[in-house]
């Protein structure tokens, strides 16, 4: 049966690979890897490392965005229920007919 690493686990040991201290097949003996693992977990570190210095500009966008979306659910809503609320009165007969 395969050992499964977690996220923490991974970045640890791919952060010891960037330091240096071992060999790349010591550390795969040490943990019971395949050095061939530690390169592509190696790969997707630093592939995804940039991202890092630019999820706050992402977030601030992300949040904008779902702001926006919102907002014109709620306008949406409003002009809904104003509607409704004008053919109520009406019909009801609280509102004079306009001619």
């Amino acid at each position: 049966m395969k050992k499964r690493y977690t996220p923490q686990q991974k970045a640890h040991i791919v952060l010891e690979m960037l330091k240096e201290e071992k060999t790349v097949a010591q550390l795969a003996a040490e943990h019971g890897l395949h050095p061939n693992q530690l390169y592509k977990w190696k790969a997707q570190v630093l592939d995804r490392l940039p991202d890092l210095f630019d999820a706050a500009h992402k977030t601030e966008k992300v949040l904008k965005a779902e702001h926006e979306q919102q907002l014109q659910a709620l306008y949406a809503e409003v002009g809904r229920l104003s509607t409704h609320l004008a053919w109520l009165k009406k019909k009801s007969g609280l509102e004079p007919p306009t001619s």
